[in-house]
């Protein structure tokens, strides 16, 4: 089928508009190589724009009521579910995943995300704490801050700033969006929706261009008053120190560690590292980016692992309907899948399955699912957030040895164990430096309302996606204090 090439502005203040250049960058397709489309090319000047135009939203916005809020959120949903194959499609050209087996699914969340967010703002209240002069009455407002930020990342391009987006709208801000540039065509197409959905002019904002220029102008700039942002350890400290002084929600990279202990469900095990390491070709925070299996049923595990991989994970084109996995995404990527399988070998790790890029496949970024065992624990692999489709297999000797390796890495998002023992799973869970813990499930498990978000002091960021969590960050509390009113004699 051919691919229309279209050509994509920005949208600000209501209208859709070219860059304030002029310039515009080409947009190919990781899974076919082909140009699907030409992005405005925006840099701080546009975005500054952008911040101008949520600005004089925000009166306008937080004014209205929240259930107000709510049916325009609804009405953003209702379009998305409109434009579902259209949506499923730019998603599996702009950022590979697999049409039927990933993209569907995908939209398909992003459509609960904005009905999750205009139920929750409906329910987000104040308090009504004890004063203690008589007669006096104190009420905590939550109000919302004004004009938030959002930086979002290409592995889930339309989930992601969703759940910065339609929280940060449906509790009362405006919003400036800037989308990682290798998947700006999803961006647009997701602003597409919220435009039709007719929310005044300048509530949403998207500007795309390069991070280092929109995204830096967009967390320092004084006209936003909050910042969202999810993506890679490296871009979330540089936000951090621009937003510095700003409420900020920094989801940002992972490690994190699928523990099979020596009296495990095999079966359901082994299930749960399939998804963990290879759901959207292992590009997500909360991959299983280690597996460490104790030694007394590691070879068992392995051999397992290898025989499910072959029934199960089907690479190639990611519009065939038995196609599981499909391409990275981009080339820097691909090429941290290289070296990182290639430090592990050096280092004594066996490839047991897969092991190198695929050939005879339209671009360079198919990389085979592959299983590494007697991978040291000291191996890039097994330290760094690798983000693709790499089982490597750590072998521990203990509880004590999992929770060990567990909290010497440096990030802290989330952990899995699997084990028959619920003493020990919650053992772990209690001992785990991670802000979340799944027993018996994978570590690509989780649900929309519940906080997200990694441990303090770790590498993974701070405050919590999720639900009404979020919302928490984008208001703040106003304390007012009401007197009873004396008549006149």
């Amino acid at each position: 089928m051919a691919t229309e090439v279209t050509s994509r502005a920005m949208f600000i203040g209501g209208d859709w508009r070219p860059s304030l250049s002029g310039e515009t960058v080409e947009a190919f397709s990781p899974a076919t190589g082909e140009l699907i489309g030409t992005v405005a090319d925006g840099d701080r000047e546009d975005a500054r724009v952008g911040i101008a135009a949520a600005r004089e939203a925000t009166a306008q916005w937080a004014g209205l009521t929240a259930f107000a809020r709510a049916a325009k959120l609804h009405a953003v949903g209702d379009v998305i579910e409109a434009r579902r194959d259209q949506l499923a499609r730019t998603l599996t050209l702009d950022q590979g995943k697999p049409l039927h087996a990933e993209a569907y699914d995908e939209v398909d969340e992003l459509v609960e995300y904005w009905r999750a967010a205009a139920e929750d703002a409906k329910r987000l209240g104040g308090e009504l704490p004890n004063s203690r002069a008589p007669g006096k009455r104190v009420l905590l407002a939550r109000r919302p801050r004004g004009v938030v930020a959002v930086i979002s990342p290409w592995n889930w391009p339309y989930t992601m700033p969703a759940e910065l987006i339609a929280p940060a709208l449906g509790c009362g801000n405006t919003v400036v969006w800037t989308p990682a540039p290798s998947t700006a065509v999803c961006a647009v197409a997701l602003a597409e929706c919220i435009a039709a959905a007719d929310l005044p002019p300048g509530v949403l904002n998207l500007v795309t261009g390069p991070g280092p220029l929109v995204g830096d102008e967009l967390a320092r700039n004084p006209g936003t008053d909050a910042v969202g942002f999810i993506g890679s350890t490296a871009t979330g400290r540089l936000v951090a120190a621009a937003a510095a002084g700003k409420a900020a929600v920094l989801e940002m990279g992972g490690n994190g560690p699928l523990v099979v202990m020596d009296d495990a469900d095999l079966d359901a095990a082994v299930e749960a590292a399939l998804v963990a390491c290879f759901l959207c070709a292992g590009q997500s925070c909360t991959a299983g980016e280690r597996l460490l299996v104790h030694r007394a049923i590691a070879d068992e595990f392995v051999q397992l692992l290898g025989r499910r991989l072959t029934e199960q994970i089907r690479l190639g084109d990611p519009f065939d309907d038995a196609t599981t996995m499909g391409p990275l995404n981009n080339l820097q990527v691909a090429v941290k899948m290289d070296e990182h399988v290639a430090d592990a070998v050096a280092r004594g790790a066996t490839i047991v399955a897969g092991g190198q890029r695929a050939a005879g496949l339209p671009t360079p970024l198919y990389w085979q699912p592959t299983i590494l065992t007697g991978v040291p624990a000291d191996a890039r692999v097994a330290v760094e957030e690798t983000f693709g489709p790499v089982a490597p297999v750590v072998t521990i000797d203990s509880l004590e040895h999992a929770i060990e390796l567990t909290n010497a890495s440096p990030y802290g998002l989330l952990a899995a164990i699997f084990t028959a023992d619920l003493e020990a799973g919650l053992e772990f869970a209690q001992r785990a430096r991670t802000g979340w813990v799944n027993i018996n499930e994978s570590t690509n498990y989780w649900e929309a309302q519940l906080p997200f978000g990694g441990r303090a002091g770790s590498d993974s960021g701070i405050g919590r996606v999720g639900g009404n969590h979020v919302m928490q960050a984008f208001t703040e509390l106003q304390t007012v204090i009401i007197s009873p009113h004396r008549r006149r004699a």
